[in-house]
């Protein structure tokens, strides 16, 4: 499919910043989700998601999955429900193990490459078969999850699935970890670390003879911190395994959905490796939007609703 190099998208006056963008749509959007309804969901490995629902009872219905150590709450999640709702789909937003307010069971927790968490969420709503519809829209490592999960079932996928979006997707997880280790970079890399660390003292806790944070100071990139608990605690080598094995890039030529990637040229978190141009450009069903701006998940506009241009994209594209 093409790629579409002159997208429509315009950054508001003195906000084309790349970082300037992430932050502000992060800080300062405010956004009410007293429309969710939770759910939680039991795994049959023991554990839970939490799993909150934008209903309006329609057939159609939009899978939406988060950034890392984001949550169902936050604005672009809630912003992309209510533009749904809206539009005439229902909504899901669903947690990762752990990222609900409450410490997942397992010792395992979630990463890039989590497909079966994903897998279990849209085996449920068709279970409930009241959605003859389903998209699948990810932010972030949801873009990323959502992308891996689409290739890695190719044509085998249900046909219930119908069409995916990805916003910010670090398709090439290595090429993104590298980017977000450089000092220009180190405001985010230091509260993913701060995060991680709160998470990781909750899990010691209840397996004490597994985890440890000795020496959690030392820890500085996605290296560090992959290394010592991402690979080991789900199976992976080491962090280049987990990059390797976990980058959708390796698997976009597989989607036999219609598929938009939307990637910001200057969105702070990607490097080149996570615009995949060449999949693309080969697939009969994937579109790469490549925008001059829009930072990483933010693509601010001051537009009817409050709806911001990702989401009046992305519903373009599923109504499309």
């Amino acid at each position: 499919m093409p790629i579409i190099e002159h997208s429509r998208y315009r950054a508001p006056f003195l906000l084309s910043n790349g970082h300037l963008q992430t932050m502000c749509a992060g800080i300062f959007r405010r956004l009410n989700s007293g429309f969710f309804r939770r759910e939680r969901l039991e795994t049959d490995d023991g554990d839970f998601l939490d799993l909150d629902w934008a209903e309006t009872g329609r057939s159609r219905i939009a899978i939406l999955s988060h950034g890392l150590e984001g949550n169902s709450r936050r604005p672009y999640m809630i912003g992309m429900a209510s533009a749904l709702n809206r539009a005439g789909w229902d909504a899901l937003a669903w947690n990762y193990r752990g990222c609900s307010g409450e410490p997942n069971r397992n010792l395992r927790m979630y990463h890039s490459g989590a497909i079966d968490d994903l897998d279990r969420v849209v085996s449920h709503v068709l279970r409930r078969g009241k959605h003859r519809t389903i998209a699948l829209i990810g932010f972030s490592l949801g873009g990323n999850l959502t992308l891996l999960y689409l290739g890695s079932r190719g044509p085998s996928l249900d046909a219930g699935v119908r069409k995916a979006v990805a916003f910010s997707a670090p398709c090439d997880l290595r090429a993104s970890a590298l980017v977000l280790a450089k000092p220009v970079n180190y405001f985010y890399m230091r509260q993913f670390l701060q995060s991680f660390h709160v998470k990781i003292r909750r899990k010691m806790a209840r397996w004490p003879d597994a985890l440890n944070d000795d020496n959690f100071n030392r820890i500085r990139n996605f290296r560090d911190f992959d290394d010592r608990y991402t690979a080991p605690l789900h199976g992976f080598r080491d962090a280049e395994d987990y990059w390797s094995r976990c980058s959708s890039s390796t698997v976009i030529h597989r989607i036999a959905r219609p598929t938009l990637i939307v990637n910001a040229l200057n969105d702070p978190f990607l490097l080149d490796g996570c615009y995949p141009r060449k999949q693309a450009e080969k697939s009969q069903c994937v579109f790469l939007e490549v925008p001059a701006s829009g930072g990483h998940v933010g693509f601010i506009q001051f537009g009817e609703n409050g709806e911001y241009w990702s989401e009046q994209r992305a519903v373009e594209f599923l109504n499309g």
